[in-house]
């Protein structure tokens, strides 16, 4: 059911078929594919292996262009009667295929632009109009107020759910708002047309508005930057906004964050990007636990990058394996294992005894598996002094290495914004169930 297309291959003579129809499908969709083949078929021959393949065509899906038209007619009377909009990327700029279109309509319009937090990375962060992530009562520094005060506001590619809407609390309005999905277009209260394509939608809409600057104007007279961390003494316990101010040193364009589920969410979001840094940030289900397999496929397919993945101790504890084929495959990812002893992110929820965990040596644990064979070092850390110590040495004489560096912190050490997001998820988890 999560797939969009299916192929259960049982014989040879429709193999080709099946499994070119799933492959171009998941290409098409941006999607994943099921393909079952039958275990006895594999090393049988077939005639049709005697030659080289045909290079099979992909046919690109093509906007109906009355629909565009009329889409964009629509978009740009609504939008250029506004006084101050503001346009905001979500996550399905990515399925669509439709980044390098966003930031030209971005150019053109001169709106600010936001990003969903499921969305970052999508959006060029060193834009002169980025004015950072929209979510709701937790978004970053003055973004909230400027895209909850507008009077018209672009969602392009978004997911709103309870995380994304901060327990449904976002303060817009369907009929201030135009939604652009990667085949649909909706406008306010008004129409809502079909088979319009993202990018071919944001291109043309580019063409078509005029230039306002007002809400970005408005931005700027009123941002103030966030505040600087309070002086610390010197071996006093190692705080997370500490943490966090040294992995913001460590991002540059050949680096990619990896934000696990939990308080990495929110300190991850207000880490600057630089130019071509990546970005992975997996909200729709809450999964603890993904990020350390998504560590181990990011850096197996974007070997020009060192990926930096920030990772609770519980969700670790779900999925630490993955780290013996990080070793094998000779990987040189920097972990930070923020260890406050339990799903922090889940008592903000609901509190209960099941967050709490039992406490790992989680350096012991992983120096058991690298067992001496292949590139891997580990740390423990509890103050800054030790934090910087750490981080030279995974960037200078194990730069080649797996570098673990666990960082042991207070167990209610968070970040303002799960406070806030975790009492208003709280809030909209325990309300009464809709009447039949």
């Amino acid at each position: 059911a999560v797939t969009c297309t299916q192929a259960v291959v049982n014989n040879l003579d429709d193999a080709h078929e099946l499994i070119d129809t799933a492959l171009s499908t998941a290409l098409k969709e941006s999607k994943p594919v099921y393909i079952s083949i039958s275990c006895n078929l594999p090393g049988i021959p077939h005639p049709t292996f005697a030659r080289e393949p045909v290079p099979f065509s992909l046919a690109p899906f093509v906007s109906n262009e009355c629909g565009l038209e009329a889409a964009v007619e629509a978009t740009a009377e609504f939008l250029n009667k506004a006084a101050r909009p503001v346009l905001v990327g979500g996550p399905k700029l990515r399925v669509a295929k439709a980044q390098q279109a966003f930031m030209e309509l971005a150019d053109a319009c001169g709106y600010p632009i936001a990003v969903m937090p499921s969305g970052k990375g999508l959006v060029q962060e060193h834009h002169p109009h980025f004015i950072g992530t929209y979510w709701g009562a937790v978004s970053t520094s003055c973004c909230g107020e400027i895209v909850e005060s507008a009077d018209a506001y672009v969602f392009v590619g978004p997911i709103f759910n309870d995380y994304s809407s901060v327990g449904y609390s976002l303060l817009i309005k369907k009929e201030k708002a135009v939604i652009v999905q990667p085949n649909r277009v909706t406008i306010g209260n008004g129409p809502s047309l079909g088979w319009v394509f993202m990018a071919d939608f944001l291109r043309a809409l580019a063409k078509k508005l005029k230039k306002n600057s007002t809400a970005l104007e408005n931005y700027r007279r009123i941002y103030v930057p966030p505040g600087i961390a309070l002086k610390r003494d010197n071996n006093e316990p190692l705080r997370v906004n500490i943490l966090f101010k040294h992995i913001q040193d460590l991002l540059g364009g050949d680096t990619a964050v990896i934000a696990e589920t939990g308080d990495s969410w929110f300190n991850c979001q207000k880490l600057k990007l630089p130019e071509n840094c990546g970005y992975e940030f997996q909200m729709q289900y809450g999964s603890i636990g993904w990020s350390v397999g998504a560590t181990l496929g990011y850096a197996q397919a974007a070997k020009d990058k060192r990926v930096i993945a920030c990772i609770g101790d519980g969700s670790f504890q779900v999925t630490a394996q993955d780290i013996s084929t990080m070793i094998r495959c000779g990987q040189r990812s920097i972990i930070f294992l923020i260890n406050n002893g339990g799903y922090t992110i889940e008592v903000e929820i609901h509190d209960g005894p099941y967050n709490v965990i039992k406490n790992w040596d989680y350096t012991g644990l992983v120096d058991a598996i690298h067992n001496g064979e292949g590139k891997c070092w580990t740390a423990k850390v509890c103050t800054e002094e030790q934090l910087v110590e750490a981080i030279a040495t995974a960037t200078g004489a194990h730069k080649d290495s797996l570098c673990f560096i666990e960082v042991l912190v207070h167990k209610d050490d968070t970040s303002k914004e799960l406070l806030e997001w975790g009492s208003r998820v709280a809030s909209a988890n325990s309300r009464p169930p809709n009447p039949q």
